[in-house]
């Protein structure tokens, strides 16, 4: 059996603390930061962008960054949270035009 894994999301951190909340977490036992990000047209919200996945990095460097897009198209999200310092990356496939050019993308 797999061990388990706790990807915290960050959607109810306070934004104006968000370096100092993530921290608390990991520090607690969270093994992953899960950033949901949202573009208000695939889903009716909007949340995080590549800069806010960097300056986790840049302020968490051993963090595993977990991103989810829930954005419509991914292709260019996928480079960018990649560059930014993203650790996995997960899509809705309807939200693809291409699921294994995006696969790729991600893989390299």
């Amino acid at each position: 059996m797999r061990d388990s894994i706790i990807s915290a999301s960050l959607l109810s951190a306070d934004m104006g603390c968000l370096a100092q909340e993530a921290s608390t977490v990991l520090q607690a036992g969270a093994d992953h930061l899960h950033i949901d990000v949202m573009d208000n047209h695939f889903v009716p919200n909007l949340t995080f962008g590549p800069i806010i996945c960097r300056a986790l990095r840049k302020h968490l460097p051993k963090a595993f960054l977990d991103v989810h897009l829930m954005v419509n198209p991914v292709d260019q999200l996928i480079n960018a949270f990649a560059a930014a310092g993203a650790n996995q990356i997960t899509f809705h496939p309807e939200a693809s035009n291409d699921i294994v050019k995006n696969l790729n993308q991600i893989r390299h």
